[in-house]
């Protein structure tokens, strides 16, 4: 008979441990390792004279069953999915407590209930009067949406065995569901693997749209083990500040669409709005003519935002100065800052540094560096950027500037919320220009409209 082998796995990143131990050697976590459920090693006897079910093949050059996908009633969600559900997908949402997971998908949910459309949503944190509360809040109390309160994987599975399949399922959330036949607690790597595999084994063979939403660690990570977005077939994240009203529902991953697009929505009374102009939102408390400001024009999935940066350069004398960033990447801060001091000479290294991008966006891409480098310039010099211009721009370690996609979009968006010109690389010869652009070729001439003794190197 073969032996059964104990396992431990971290419940924070997943990892698998043949014995207990109090750290976890891949995410640096304490005490987040548990004793798994027993696995028996070896294949079972007689697999291999096992016979299977033949597997259905196809050739390449097969025309593919296309189904056409469920619009949720909310462009901007349907937006950040690609243009909709697809049927038999499985969504995974995540999103820091109280950013707006269950109010989303309550409305999502409430209207493709008017539509026609059986949708159910069981709860394992909420009671239904919990929900129905919300629900009437939001003045969705009319919709005819099913509730379920119930965290057992068996129930809920028979449940849905036993009807019709309907056409979305929300599950919220996977870190309270258990499945009885598993020797774990709630919310541990074991189980939420295995009812996110129930669950999407569901999806498939049913056809229904199977959505989970899921924790997030204080790192802003999907809680359980990461292979559980590697299961699903979207993953969404819906990002913001609880200070400020915008949310950004953003997909990391998504095999019936683009990655990182995302849908902009705003926190009422009256619950999510949608943002169908979010540039003119971000920039409705821009004030012109202010040291330290930067309009920086971006690409967020395929759509163009103009987004404000701010930045306050301020002398120290502490061995250490501060360097605080909100909405972008400190490291690359870190660069900008370095590319300054070598290139240009500007002496950032005993000044404190603080970078805000405004509205609670995150930006992730390199075109901002130049923005970035426009405003800390302001700042310093307290000498404010030319009225109604735009600035973006890739920064390299040399110095140049490079250039960045998607250069007429930009300008579009740019020249369609009345700006005037813009900062940035020079274009191709055959690029067709809506908005002046006074191209730049090193961070020293930027430098010069702030500084005009400043030499570049």
């Amino acid at each position: 008979m073969a032996k059964a082998q104990k396992t431990f796995a971290c419940n924070a990143c997943g990892s698998v441990y043949t014995r207990w131990q109090g750290k976890c050697d891949a995410c640096n976590e304490w005490n987040t390792i548990e004793e798994q459920g027993a696995a028996v090693s070896g294949a079972p006897k007689g697999l291999s004279a096992q016979k299977g079910r033949r597997v259905d093949l196809v050739s390449l050059d097969t025309p593919p069953e296309n189904q056409p996908r469920l619009l949720t009633g909310l462009a901007e969600l349907d937006r950040a999915l690609g243009g909709g559900f697809v049927a038999g997908s499985a969504i995974l949402i995540g999103g820091d407590p109280g950013i707006g997971k269950s109010t989303i998908l309550l409305q999502a949910m409430a209207a493709l209930s008017k539509a026609g459309h059986e949708c159910i949503y069981f709860s394992g944190e909420e009671a239904t009067a919990q929900v129905q509360m919300r629900a009437a809040r939001l003045g969705l109390s009319g919709a005819p949406l099913k509730l379920g309160c119930e965290t057992s994987l068996r129930d809920i599975l028979t449940t849905l065995d036993e009807a019709v399949p309907p056409k979305v399922v929300v599950i919220d959330s996977i870190q309270t569901l258990f499945a009885d036949h598993v020797d774990s607690a709630p919310g541990t790597v074991t189980q939420v693997r295995i009812c996110a595999h129930e669950l999407i084994s569901y999806a498939k063979r049913r056809g229904t749209v199977v959505i989970l939403v899921g924790h997030v660690t204080k790192d802003g990570q999907i809680a359980g083990p990461r292979v559980l977005e590697h299961m699903v077939d979207t993953v969404l994240y819906f990002e913001g500040d609880r200070g400020h009203q915008f949310r950004i529902l953003r997909a990391v991953k998504n095999r019936f669409g683009g990655t990182d697009e995302i849908g902009v929505f705003e926190m009422t009374g009256e619950g999510l709005t949608e943002v169908t102009n979010p540039s003119a939102l971000f920039l409705a408390d821009h004030k012109a003519r202010e040291p330290g400001s930067a309009v920086f024009a971006g690409i967020e999935g395929s759509r163009p935002v103009l987004v404000e940066i701010q930045a306050l350069v301020a002398r120290s004398s502490a061995a250490n100065p501060r360097r605080a960033v909100v909405g972008w990447d400190s490291g690359r801060l870190a660069m900008v800052l370095a590319v300054l001091d070598a290139r240009v000479g500007l002496g950032l290294a005993g000044c404190d540094v603080y970078l805000n991008v405004a509205g609670g966006l995150k930006i992730n891409e390199p075109a901002a560096d130049l923005a970035v480098a426009a405003a800390l310039m302001s700042s310093l010099a307290q000498i404010p950027l030319p009225d109604q211009t735009v600035v973006f721009g890739e920064i390299a370690l040399s110095g140049d500037i490079r250039a960045v996609a998607q250069t007429d979009a930009r300008l579009k968006e740019a020249a369609k919320l009345g700006f005037a010109e813009a900062l940035g690389p020079a274009q191709k010869k055959n690029a067709s220009s809506t908005l002046p652009l006074k191209a730049l070729d090193r961070v020293g001439d930027l430098a010069a409209l702030f500084f005009p003794d400043a030499l570049a190197s």
